[in-house]
């Protein structure tokens, strides 16, 4: 199946991503891709290092003639965003991406693709491989778990890179060239609540939310998409008195808008909760209906036995919760025009054996932005006496409309295509603020393919769009300004 992929051009790229989309690399669990890229640095004889948290540097001295140009940081992650459709059979721990080609598209087979951020990390390969390519003197910089933490830019010690210029290549519009992102901090709520006895001669239901498009919950949250989670509420709270609630589980990854959310309920009078479902079922798909045409929302009677369920009151508060816990756009940027600042998504809910967990991303360009939604947040939890914690907290990268290699990428962009490329801010997370605490002089820039769908089993990468971007990169290196 991957064999189309590798006859796609460039082939140099395609077959290196292909290469990477066969070694599994969950974040969190990136022991095989970082002994792949290791191994593939040391088979082309460069220089290859990994620091203390699993970072690797791969240094490749400047082609002849470019030894007096300014040295360049290529920087990617190796990591990816496992997400899946219910329906798909796949092991993201063993298997590799099965991929395809769709017209202009490269899809996988019911998963993510990858080609965040592996197509990045594909065009480094190619650059490192190759004894044709013009360019400075290089450190390919592989980072970890960016996606769910970004422990690898963290952890990354001042005084290793020696470059003066980094090239990010974790941007999704080929047209964009991102001088900005957003930070963000994971805001995460536990509570209890205590167990009671299922009333007898009940029914128990299981409801489902499914068929939401997800999607990245930073780049994606501008779109006003379904949220799994806060619909699943809608339709527990508007059938509140007729049922308790026994489990939930809703969401996966925080980096990602939930798409599914699943509920079990007993049930103590079918005709009134079926009645309250419905009407609030037809309210939200009508809502949605230009959105999200796929969704589907369904109760369904099944035979399981539930002796246990959260009692009323504490059903009550956990409810009142989610409700008033924000999500979605929070604030839009006032200087930066159609730029999301500050947003948060209730990313993962989970409800069972008397134990409650919301986790969430906040994200915002501003940091005193991101310190009031944060604190917004906990203070609903802990209004409701649950106990929130904020962790895994990162800068955002303020744009540096002065930057020289900002100059050199938009004249380049602008004579190779005929217009003016989009220079913008993203309500991503790039790690180019993270590295800059340490970096403070690098100057740095961030671009790539188009992709779309990141972070949702849509994902799909153009292949127009990866050779218009092969080729800006073959230009940008030879075009490095001298030391």
């Amino acid at each position: 199946m991957n064999e189309e992929i590798r006859n796609l051009k460039p082939k140099v790229l395609w077959n290196n991503f292909a290469d990477l989309n066969a070694v599994p690399r969950p974040s969190k669990k990136e022991e095989r891709v970082i002994a792949f890229m290791k191994d593939f640095g040391k088979s082309l004889g460069l220089e290859t290092m990994e620091d203390e948290v699993g970072n690797v540097i791969i240094r490749k001295p400047a082609t002849k003639g470019m030894e007096d140009r300014k040295a360049v940081v290529l920087q990617s992650h190796l990591d990816m965003v496992h997400q899946k459709n219910n329906d798909t059979n796949f092991n993201f721990d063993t298997q590799g991406i099965e991929m395809v080609v769709d017209g202009d598209w490269v899809r996988a087979k019911g998963t993510t693709l990858g080609a965040d951020n592996g197509l990045g990390v594909a065009t480094i390969m190619a650059i490192l491989e190759s004894n044709e390519i013009e360019h400075p003197a290089i450190e390919a910089l592989f980072t970890i778990d960016e996606e769910t933490g970004m422990t690898g830019a963290k952890g990354l010690k001042g005084g290793l890179l020696k470059g003066d210029i980094l090239l990010n290549l974790d941007t999704e519009e080929d047209d964009e060239i991102g001088v900005g992102c957003a930070g963000g901090v994971d805001v995460t709520a536990t509570g209890t609540y205590t167990e009671a006895e299922a009333p007898k001669n009940s029914t128990t239901y299981t409801i489902k939310v499914k068929g939401l498009n997800g999607g990245h919950s930073g780049m994606d949250i501008i779109k006003g998409l379904g949220n799994a989670n806060k619909l699943m509420n809608r339709l527990l709270f508007a059938t509140k008195d007729f049922m308790q609630l026994a489990k939930l589980e809703g969401g996966s990854l925080r980096n990602a808008i939930p798409r599914e959310s699943v509920a079990q309920v007993v049930v103590s009078s079918e005709e009134k909760f079926t009645s309250a479902f419905e009407k609030m079922k037809k309210e939200i798909i009508s809502e949605f209906k230009s959105l999200e045409p796929n969704l589907s929302i369904t109760a369904e009677k099944n035979n399981e036995a539930i002796a246990k369920v959260m009692a009323e009151a504490d059903q009550k508060n956990f409810l009142n919760v989610m409700n008033a816990a924000h999500n979605g756009v929070y604030r839009m940027s006032p200087d930066i025009e159609d730029l999301v600042e500050t947003s948060n998504n209730i990313a993962k809910v989970t409800v069972e054996n008397g134990n409650i967990k919301i986790e969430c991303l906040t994200r915002s360009s501003v940091e005193s932005s991101k310190e009031n939604l944060a604190n917004a947040l906990t203070s609903v939890f802990e209004l409701a006496g649950y106990d929130a914690k904020l962790a895994g907290d990162y800068p955002g990268w303020a744009p540096n409309m002065d930057s020289p290699i900002l100059k050199v990428l938009d004249n380049l962009y602008q004579k190779m295509n005929g217009e003016k490329a989009n220079v913008a801010a993203c309500h991503a997370g790039l790690e180019c603020g993270i590295l800059g605490q340490n970096y403070p002089e690098m100057d740095m820039i961030s671009f790539g393919p188009t992709i779309k769908g990141a972070h949702s089993p849509d994902e799909r990468a153009s292949i127009s769009s990866a050779q218009k971007y092969w080729e800006f990169v073959l230009e940008i290196l030879k075009n490095i300004p001298k030391k």
